[in-house]
């Protein structure tokens, strides 16, 4: 592993260019004003306050009442690295992860796959969204995360009856 300063030492150059500050804040500000329109769209619809990351992934939850009184949430997920989101059905804690990771062990889910508990995994359930993010036009991908996180959280509600 390089020293630390080799680490900053890079990181402020790649900040002069100007460029990542420029994404995050894109990245950023589409997360923070999708989360802000599903909240106004969907009032039976919990929605958690938005978590920046360490540059390594953002999101925010967005949780029908049913899977709240569950201790579950849906995650709205942009993994930064690999430039794609991800809904994850999640649990309140590690303990109801697991717990749910087992029961959902013994179900037919469908077309979901369900996570293996490992050090640093969040989910119970991650769904790719989409793979290739355009941000340029981003009211067809509000409409297309939008989509799919409806059908995913009516999928797990119907799964967990």
């Amino acid at each position: 592993m390089e020293p630390l300063n080799d680490y900053i030492r890079e990181y402020t150059i790649q900040l002069k260019k100007g460029h990542i500050q420029k994404a995050y804040k894109g990245i950023i500000s589409f997360m923070s004003d999708f989360r802000a329109y599903l909240a106004s769209h969907y009032p039976d619809y919990t929605v958690s306050n938005l978590y920046f990351g360490y540059m390594d992934m953002t999101y925010f939850a967005f949780t029908p009442s049913a899977l709240k009184n569950m201790k579950l949430k849906i995650a709205i997920v942009f993994l930064h690295e690999e430039c794609k989101f991800e809904l994850w059905l999640a649990g309140n804690n590690r303990q109801i992860q697991a717990d749910y990771i087992d029961l959902l062990s013994h179900k037919d889910i469908g077309k979901y796959t369900l996570s293996q508990i490992h050090p640093g995994v969040d989910s119970i359930i991650a769904s790719l969204i989409v793979e290739q993010t355009n941000f340029d036009n981003s009211k067809e991908l509000e409409k297309l995360i939008e989509k799919k996180t409806i059908e995913f959280a009516k999928d797990i509600t119907s799964i967990l009856k």
